[in-house]
Protein backbone atom coordinates (compact mmCIF):
# COMPACT_ATOMS: atom_id res chain seq x y z
CA UNK A 1 0.00 0.00 0.00
CA UNK A 2 1.23 3.44 -1.30
CA UNK A 3 1.01 5.85 1.75
CA UNK A 4 0.11 9.58 0.50
CA UNK A 5 0.30 12.44 2.92
CA UNK A 6 -0.81 15.92 2.62
CA UNK A 7 1.76 17.33 0.84
CA UNK A 8 2.24 14.92 -1.88
CA UNK A 9 0.50 15.60 -5.46
CA UNK A 10 -1.94 12.76 -6.56
CA UNK A 11 -4.11 12.45 -9.44
CA UNK A 12 -7.19 10.55 -9.12
CA UNK A 13 -9.09 10.00 -5.90
CA UNK A 14 -7.55 9.43 -2.28
CA UNK A 15 -9.75 7.56 -0.27
CA UNK A 16 -9.52 8.32 3.48
CA UNK A 17 -8.64 11.80 3.35
CA UNK A 18 -9.90 14.68 5.42
CA UNK A 19 -9.41 18.25 5.51
CA UNK A 20 -8.42 21.10 7.80
CA UNK A 21 -9.21 24.32 8.44
CA UNK A 22 -8.32 27.87 10.43
CA UNK A 23 -11.11 30.87 9.78
CA UNK A 24 -13.42 33.28 11.87
CA UNK A 25 -16.66 33.36 11.85
CA UNK A 26 -19.19 36.98 10.44
CA UNK A 27 -19.27 39.59 13.38
CA UNK A 28 -22.25 39.63 14.96
CA UNK A 29 -22.86 41.27 18.19
CA UNK A 30 -19.89 42.90 18.53
CA UNK A 31 -17.66 39.46 18.40
CA UNK A 32 -16.06 36.88 16.45
CA UNK A 33 -14.85 33.44 17.12
CA UNK A 34 -11.91 31.16 15.50
CA UNK A 35 -13.18 28.03 14.05
CA UNK A 36 -10.50 25.36 13.99
CA UNK A 37 -12.10 22.06 11.39
CA UNK A 38 -11.21 18.51 10.59
CA UNK A 39 -13.35 17.15 8.55
CA UNK A 40 -14.87 13.50 8.48
CA UNK A 41 -13.26 11.24 5.39
CA UNK A 42 -14.72 11.81 2.02
CA UNK A 43 -18.73 10.75 1.26
CA UNK A 44 -18.93 9.58 -2.31
CA UNK A 45 -21.47 11.51 -4.25
CA UNK A 46 -23.79 10.21 -7.19
CA UNK A 47 -21.42 12.26 -9.56
CA UNK A 48 -18.49 10.44 -8.61
CA UNK A 49 -17.36 13.01 -6.81
CA UNK A 50 -17.24 13.76 -2.95
CA UNK A 51 -18.27 15.68 0.56
CA UNK A 52 -17.11 16.22 3.80
CA UNK A 53 -18.85 16.49 6.45
CA UNK A 54 -17.95 18.49 9.85
CA UNK A 55 -19.07 19.26 13.41
CA UNK A 56 -17.76 21.04 16.49
CA UNK A 57 -17.29 24.14 18.38
CA UNK A 58 -16.22 27.44 17.38
CA UNK A 59 -13.43 28.68 20.07
CA UNK A 60 -15.41 30.01 23.41
CA UNK A 61 -15.27 34.13 23.25
CA UNK A 62 -17.34 36.77 24.88
CA UNK A 63 -18.74 34.39 27.69
CA UNK A 64 -20.22 31.44 24.86
CA UNK A 65 -19.86 29.21 22.39
CA UNK A 66 -21.39 28.15 19.35
CA UNK A 67 -21.52 24.68 17.49
CA UNK A 68 -21.96 23.71 13.81
CA UNK A 69 -22.99 20.83 11.86
CA UNK A 70 -22.39 21.04 7.55
CA UNK A 71 -21.44 19.26 4.87
CA UNK A 72 -19.28 21.02 2.07
CA UNK A 73 -19.26 21.33 -1.67
CA UNK A 74 -18.09 19.27 -4.07
CA UNK A 75 -13.94 18.37 -4.71
CA UNK A 76 -12.45 21.81 -6.76
CA UNK A 77 -9.28 20.92 -8.06
CA UNK A 78 -6.51 23.13 -7.63
CA UNK A 79 -3.69 21.88 -9.60
CA UNK A 80 -0.47 19.56 -8.43
CA UNK A 81 -2.90 16.53 -7.67
CA UNK A 82 -4.63 18.84 -4.97
CA UNK A 83 -8.13 20.04 -4.05
CA UNK A 84 -9.91 21.86 -1.82
CA UNK A 85 -13.63 22.40 -0.67
CA UNK A 86 -15.74 25.24 -0.43
CA UNK A 87 -17.99 26.09 3.02
CA UNK A 88 -20.82 28.37 4.03
CA UNK A 89 -23.33 27.38 6.86
CA UNK A 90 -24.32 28.99 10.04
CA UNK A 91 -23.43 28.40 13.39
CA UNK A 92 -26.76 27.60 16.25
CA UNK A 93 -27.80 30.33 17.85
CA UNK A 94 -26.21 31.05 21.43
CA UNK A 95 -26.43 34.42 23.78
CA UNK A 96 -29.21 35.95 21.25
CA UNK A 97 -27.27 35.35 18.21
CA UNK A 98 -25.50 33.26 15.23
CA UNK A 99 -22.76 33.36 13.09
CA UNK A 100 -22.05 32.56 9.60
CA UNK A 101 -18.81 30.96 8.51
CA UNK A 102 -17.24 30.24 4.75
CA UNK A 103 -14.39 29.79 2.81
CA UNK A 104 -12.28 27.12 1.46
CA UNK A 105 -10.38 24.85 3.50
CA UNK A 106 -6.86 23.27 3.31
CA UNK A 107 -5.52 21.87 -0.03
CA UNK A 108 -5.66 17.79 -0.07
CA UNK A 109 -4.09 15.27 -1.77
CA UNK A 110 -6.11 14.18 -5.15
CA UNK A 111 -7.71 15.70 -7.92
CA UNK A 112 -10.56 14.49 -7.55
Amino acid sequence: MVRVGKDDFVNGFVPHHNHGSVDYTSMESGHVHQCLDVTSPPIPTQDGGHIHYTEGYVVFENGHTHRYQAYSGPAIPVGDGMHVHYYDFYTTEDDGHRHHVKGVDQPAPGNK
